[in-house]
């Protein structure tokens, strides 16, 4: 594949990201994204065969993305998997509050929108999903093994934790503030402490 083609594949999937995730999946028709992408319909359907398949492509993007943030903590400096589980958590409410009426998350944008609208797109979101609790796993076995955590049992402590977290998100979009993602910070701290 050439440079250019890359290129202008991941530009539409870029501007398609930043209005999905402000307007949702059913709202945001092709031309409003080829039109702020500068691109032309033709381009599209070289990359993609309609408008489900750009929207499976485009859920597998933010989960490749997010899975190496997540791959990116689990193997960073010497801290803890204590540390590296709360920096997890910190970067997610900084990342949902920096304004709680804009939507960065696309798996609480879309999970509801999508799940009947698309089966392709609700099999890519409950795997991406899947993997990021197995992520978030990952960190509690190491902070139960270097014994910054108490004795959790990973899996199921992963799984409501990101219940949890996302549950948090809805709230704070609705309610256009932190408190529930405050509140979420606070029962982790207190569910991760020794």
């Amino acid at each position: 594949m050439n440079i250019r083609h890359d290129n202008t594949r991941q530009h539409i999937l870029d501007t398609g990201h930043r209005i999905i995730a402000g307007k949702g999946f059913s709202s945001v028709g092709l031309n409003e994204i080829l039109t702020t992408a500068g691109v032309p319909k033709g381009s599209f359907y070289h990359y993609f065969e309609s408008k489900e398949q750009y929207g499976q492509t485009l859920l597998q993007e933010y989960f490749n993305r997010y899975l190496t943030t997540i791959d990116t903590l689990e193997q960073s400096d010497a801290a803890s998997g204590h540390e590296r589980l709360l920096r997890y958590w910190q970067q997610w409410l900084n990342a949902q509050c920096d304004d709680c009426a804009d939507q960065k998350c696309l798996v609480v944008k879309l999970s509801a929108e999508v799940a009947d609208l698309s089966d392709a797109m609700r099999v890519t979101l409950r795997d991406g999903t899947d993997q990021v609790v197995a992520r978030i796993a990952g960190l509690i076995e190491a902070g139960v093994a270097d014994g910054s955590l108490p004795a959790l049992e990973p899996r199921s402590t992963a799984q409501m934790l990101y219940q949890l977290w996302l549950g948090a998100s809805l709230l704070g979009k609705l309610h256009r503030n932190s408190d529930a993602l405050e509140g979420a910070m606070k029962f982790t701290r207190q569910l991760l402490s020794r």
